[in-house]
């Protein structure tokens, strides 16, 4: 039998719902201040219906007091206060429900019920450990990811160029620092530059740096990404997207270990380790003309690739494990637990967007939670269960395909809104503009 206290220092009421929720069948106690209601509000007690203008102190202060015990009751605001900053303060304090006067019956049966659900389901759920991993850390036990761990082990020990590859939201930046960190000199600078981020002539100057009056604009020196990786490590993320002019610039680089600023004859040396990562194929690329062979292979002395999430979901759990002790500690609301639903349905999804897409997922989950429990009524009413290579008649489709799906799919949620689609894909504008060409998509009504 569920037990329920009743915090009102409203006689009539307290009596009311006393004789209502009797009734329904449940355990019934009362209190009338705000001490009682702090006394009274122990394990014991499963929800608690709690007022805010109460003698002896206010509902907030109940709310303070209650909510951050182990083994809490689950608290419910009944008030006549309608405003915005009461709704916002109760919640902010553990409130799972805001309820005003005058009482719905059938509304607080349901949010009754679902508050006992909700602690039923805590009671069915996972413990997490609450260890939060370290700083960069690439999560996982599968055999895919511990073989990604020993190849960090073996070129962190050397200063050769390694090109990483991998679907985006993988984790490429996280194997290019854990080699840093992991190298001889781990205290040098580690500077990444994202070569789809910027235009050309931009991404020239960000890289080698410029002299005052190089161009309009440039009111003075500048040292470029290059000078200030010093003998550290450089990381050159999407190197795909660098255009062919300026990947021979970069080529002459990498072979003699030196570079010019714009604007400036002097020559400038060049110590770092370079360490490139992309999500496109770059041998199809050197194939089409439109990267240079030489520049692959001199990226390409070690590739490290990074399978996409549904290629190892057994480490899912942990993920979602590390996940949560980063996300939680970042927003400083506490997550415990997460049902068995709620792991199954994030073990079952397609992921198309990897580790990033499901670090985002739980961030939203965190946020909509409301109570320490994370369950499948926090995540969002995605497909689960098919996994996204295989179409409806199990056909196998292209990774291509299913880029080309993928990106249609988004421009048609933003309603063709290319500033969000970009940030959903998380990539650049001219990227969306040029897959958009490439893939001949056309916004509906627009002429083919």
């Amino acid at each position: 039998m569920a037990r329920i206290l009743i915090v009102d220092d409203d006689r009539s009421i307290r009596r009311t719902l006393e004789k209502f929720l009797g009734g329904e069948g449940y355990e019934v106690t009362t209190a009338q201040d705000a001490p009682g209601a702090i006394a009274a509000a122990t394990g014991e007690v499963d929800v608690v219906l709690l007022d805010l203008g109460l003698p002896g102190g206010s509902g907030f202060e109940v709310l303070s007091a209650v909510a951050p015990r182990e083994h809490a009751p689950t608290i419910v605001v009944i008030t006549a206060r309608d405003d915005m900053r009461s709704t916002i303060t109760a919640v902010q304090l553990g409130a799972f429900e805001y309820l005003t006067k005058p009482i719905d019956i059938d509304r607080l049966r349901a949010v009754i019920k679902a508050a006992l659900d909700s602690r039923a389901r805590r009671a069915g759920a996972v413990a997490l450990v609450g260890q939060s991993p370290q700083t960069g850390d690439l999560l996982g036990k599968s055999p895919a990811i511990r073989e990604v761990w020993k190849q960090i082990g073996v070129v962190s020990t050397a200063r050769a160029p390694v090109l990483i590859t991998g679907d985006s939201g993988t984790g490429k930046e996280l194997v290019a620092r854990a080699i840093h960190r992991a190298s001889a000199l781990p205290e040098l600078p580690f500077v990444a530059v994202s070569c789809a981020a910027l235009a050309t002539g931009v991404l020239e100057s960000e890289l080698f740096g410029h002299v005052k009056g190089a161009f309009t604009g440039a009111v003075a020196d500048r040292p470029g990404r290059f000078e200030l990786a010093g003998r550290g490590t450089l990381f050159l993320d999407e190197v795909g997207e660098i255009p062919l002019d300026l990947q021979a610039k970069l080529l002459r680089v990498l072979q003699e270990r030196t570079f010019e600023r714009v604007g400036d004859a002097r020559s400038v040396s060049f110590e770092a380790r370079v360490i490139a990562a992309t999500l496109r194929d770059l041998s199809s690329m050197v194939a089409a003309g439109t990267f240079r062979e030489d520049l692959y292979y001199r990226l390409r002395v070690v590739e490290i690739h990074l399978p996409r999430l549904r290629e190892r979901a057994e480490d899912i759990p942990l993920l979602v494990e590390g996940l949560l002790a980063k996300i939680t500690r970042d927003l400083g609301k506490p997550i415990s637990f997460v049902t068995p639903a709620a792991l199954a349905r994030l073990t079952t999804y397609s992921w198309p967007g990897n580790v990033r897409e499901l670090e985002n997922m739980l961030t939203r989950a965190v946020l909509l939670a409301r109570t320490d429990v994370l369950d499948d009524t926090n995540l969002p009413t995605e497909p689960t269960g098919v996994p996204a290579e295989a179409d409806a008649d199990g056909a196998l489709t292209t990774l291509r395909e299913l880029e080309r799906r993928h990106i249609a799919r988004v421009l048609a949620h933003t309603e063709w809104n290319k500033r969000r689609a970009c940030a959903v894909l998380d990539i650049s504008r001219p990227t969306l503009d040029r897959k958009i060409e490439e893939y001949g998509l056309r916004k509906p009504g627009e002429a083919s």
